[in-house]
């Protein structure tokens, strides 16, 4: 039996239905069977004609989905949905012959089954066959016939159960606690709350030495979070965090009880446990979510500006798609207010990247949504209502003035062709609807703003003649006419969005539509290569067959490069290598070691470095003398140290101290200390420290500092040691950093028999960070 579609979705107050199709054949004929199952009771019935054939079958129950339900078929049934007279109804058509049949019977359960004409039942099969009813022997009963149960228990096989290598039986202990754990993640992921958490207490008591209790807890955690149950997320969070410590859901649980603290008002206990998390998982998604709860609690005690760091922070630093929207979604709410363009920034944001988020609350997003419209932000308005009308259908009471809305909102914008589409779909939708006459009013004002006849006014009445003409020969001229005007406008985007409606143009009757695209296309690529519009460029250049002169290659390369297509980078440099022209010839070899370094392909970057150093080597003023930066980091990255050394000295001699390579110059001191090479470090070090005072930035410090300080010690040096680590004094430094650096201090006035100033040296540590290992060796010292 093949089992090829399944249909499932939950509603709230424990009303889970699931419909599902399978397809068989019995004795290689073809039949169909179709499920419906409820946790609550429901009736089907059957529709005949007069003959007594089915004609449908209904199916009605007293709730209905919160999302809109896709219609399916397969080769016997046709199955629709309705919401009608405050009931939901399932209707079930055949395409042959079809039978309902009431499942009130499970026979891995009941011992006994019996012929009953029953009216509910929480499943219901239905048959759909072509001529011969498959699977059952049907026959007439006799009116005067009785009607006794059939038993099942005597006419039960032997059965034996799993055996070993030797054949016999195996004992399989009872694992009712592992069927309950799956029962209850189902529940979790359906949203049925209250059966969930009934479940997890039933287990929890039949089988308190369940293996499955971490994982039991969690989820009551999270169900008690869902159901805003925050006394009971504290409680069974502590027993949690106790008990499992070391769990990989430890995160989300100190994410919910620090969340579930301040929804109690007991900012201290949540700031506790949000220090926890941020501390101990700070690359886990629920630190990220973490920060958005923080940001809630912050903004409900008046703290907005420190609200909106944790709701960047979290916006910023995660990947997570819908922490993301979460975070945007709040900054939208908290911008809008006074800052209403910031707010409809981060708003599409979500439209663009999560739209589904905005169904999570539905009145606060048709709240935001009406606000963005007050402010003039008719687009963003527009926006969110579309993504909410992609959750409902016309059955919801929100949706006619959805609809009505967004297309309003459109007519003010400059999308006056989503407009038009809108205002078209709510009056077909809706032709006898509460707001007729307004929307109708918004359609008519689209095509008559401008009243001259100049390239706005022709396009608009072009745009007239398509819509009212679709399917006549007015809207294709209409159409063909409109795209050589905006072609010769230089509005070759636009030419270019009409590309699928001229191209299903008569080809016969207009000859030069592809000539019209392509003629686009080169503009706008020539017109994005000028503003420097590098998406664009690479979007028409992977869409279009365009070949442009050599003029447009350093352009073009140049977009690549930013937009990542290396491969289309590589290749207007590789065609330009061989050119006769000596400096073109440089410019492109140094850009194609830019691109093989970006790629990886060291190989070549060695290669081509020495091609073009050959070339510009007596050339003291080269444009290109980037090439030695190049190849000292590609003997880096390939761990080549010999020529790292090499290569770093021609830098020196090329570049002199330049802050550029200060990264390059610590490189050599990691080396010095990988190959405990003092002599290394000091050369390097003391460059590190000349350039950084030059600059006035310690980005380096105290890395090179400390290097430098051990390498002097090595040598004895004390005097050079101490004016490198009392260098330290003047820059800010982290507490252990600082304690490091005043215990290394009173080792080297050790070496220098100045025991004074030694010891206030190692007191100074201990000051700075009592706690840490320097201190301690600070103490230990001041004992000797």
């Amino acid at each position: 039996m093949l089992k090829w579609i399944l249909l499932a979705f939950v509603l709230t107050n424990s009303f889970a239905l699931e419909i599902s199709i399978e397809s068989a054949k019995d004795n290689f004929i073809k039949y169909s069977t179709l499920d419906i199952r409820n946790t609550e009771r429901f009736t089907c019935k059957e529709i005949k004609n007069d003959l007594d054939t089915v004609l449908e079958i209904r199916c009605i129950f007293l709730k209905r989905p919160v999302r809109k339900l896709k219609h399916i078929q397969n080769d016997f049934f046709k199955v629709n949905t309705v919401f009608k007279d405050e009931k939901f109804i399932v209707t079930i058509k055949p395409f042959y012959k079809i039978k309902l049949i009431p499942e009130i019977f499970d026979l891995t359960k009941d011992n006994e089954v019996f012929n009953a004409n029953v009216t509910y039942s929480d499943h219901w099969s239905v048959l759909g066959y072509k001529k011969t009813f498959p699977l059952f022997k049907q026959e007439e009963a006799s009116s005067l016939a009785l009607d006794f149960p059939f038993y099942l228990d005597k006419d039960k096989l032997p059965y034996v159960g799993s055996l070993d290598l030797q054949g016999n039986p195996v004992y399989i202990k009872n694992v009712e606690d592992v069927k309950e754990y799956l029962k209850i993640k189902k529940y979790y992921k359906h949203k049925e709350y209250e059966m969930c958490l009934e479940s997890i207490n039933d287990i929890l008591n039949d089988y308190p030495n369940t293996l499955f209790k971490a994982e039991l807890l969690y989820y009551k955690i999270k169900v008690y979070a869902k159901i805003k149950d925050w006394d009971n997320v504290v409680s069974v969070a502590k027993e949690f965090l106790r008990e499992y410590s070391s769990d990989e859901n430890v995160a989300e649980v100190l994410s919910l009880v620090a969340k579930a603290y301040a929804k109690l008002g007991e900012n201290s206990n949540a700031d506790y446990f949000y220090d926890r998390l941020f501390t101990e998982h700070p690359k886990s998604k629920f630190t990220q979510l973490g920060y958005i709860y923080k940001g809630e609690m912050l903004e409900e005690s008046g703290g907005t500006k420190q609200a909106l760091k944790y709701y960047k922070k979290a916006l910023y630093e995660t990947k997570d798609l819908e922490v993301a929207a979460n975070a945007a979604y709040h900054l939208a709410s908290l911008y809008l207010s006074y800052k209403p363009k910031e707010a409809s920034q981060y708003a599409m944001k979500i439209i663009q990247a999560d739209p589904g988020f905005f169904m999570e609350d539905f009145k606060a997003s048709q709240k935001m949504m009406e606000e963005f419209a007050n402010q003039g932000y008719y687009k963003v308005a527009a926006a969110i209502a579309d993504t909410l009308l992609q959750e409902i259908d016309a059955t919801y009471d929100e949706y006619e003035e959805l609809l009505k809305n967004k297309a309003l909102w459109l007519a003010q914008t400059k999308e006056k062709k989503k407009a038009l589409a809108a205002l078209n779909e709510y009056l077909k939708k809706f032709p006898d609807g509460d707001y007729v006459d307004a929307v109708q009013v918004a359609k008519d004002a689209l095509f008559f703003e401008v009243s001259d006849l100049n390239t706005t006014a022709k396009l608009a009445e072009f745009d007239k003649l398509i819509q009212e003409y679709q399917n006549d020969t007015i809207g294709k001229r209409a159409l063909y006419e409109k795209a050589k005007l905006l072609l010769k406008e230089g509005k070759y985007k636009e030419v270019l969005s009409l590309k699928k409606s001229l191209e299903s143009l008569d080809g016969t009757e207009y000859k030069d539509i592809q000539k019209i695209i392509q003629d686009a296309a080169i503009g706008e690529m020539k017109q994005s290569l000028r503003k420097k519009n590098c998406k664009q460029v690479l979007i028409i250049s992977n869409e279009y067959n365009i070949t442009l002169s050599d003029k447009w290659d350093d352009g073009i390369y140049e977009c690549a490069m930013k937009g990542g297509d290396f491969q289309l980078s590589k290749s207007i440099a590789r065609k330009n290598l061989k050119s006769k022209d000596l400096d073109k010839r440089k410019k492109w070899l140094f850009r194609y070691i830019k691109v093989d370094f970006a790629t990886g392909n060291y190989s070549d970057v060695l290669d081509a470095a020495k091609d073009l150093i050959t070339l510009i080597e007596d050339d003291k003023n080269s444009k290109y003398k980037e090439v030695y930066r190049y190849l000292f980091d590609t003997y880096e990255r390939l761990e080549q140290k010999e020529k790292m050394i090499d290569a770093m000295a021609k830098i020196e001699e090329i570049f002199g101290l330049d802050y550029k390579d200060i990264e390059r110059y610590v490189a050599m001191v990691t080396l010095g200390n990988e190959r405990h090479d003092d002599n290394l470090i000091i050369k390097y070090a003391k460059k590190v420290m000349q350039i950084q005072n030059k600059s006035n930035s310690y980005a380096q410090s105290p890395y090179v500092e400390f290097a430098l300080y051990q390498a002097y010690m090595d040598k004895k040096e004390y005097n050079k040691a101490l004016e490198v680590i009392k260098s330290l004094d003047k820059l800010g430094l982290k507490p252990t950093l600082r304690a490091r650096q005043k215990y290394l201090l009173g080792s080297v006035l050790d070496k220098l028999w100045r025991d004074d100033a030694a010891k206030k040296a190692y007191k100074e540590a201990i000051a700075a960070d009592p706690k840490s290992s320097w201190a301690k060796l600070a103490k230990s010292a001041l004992e000797l």
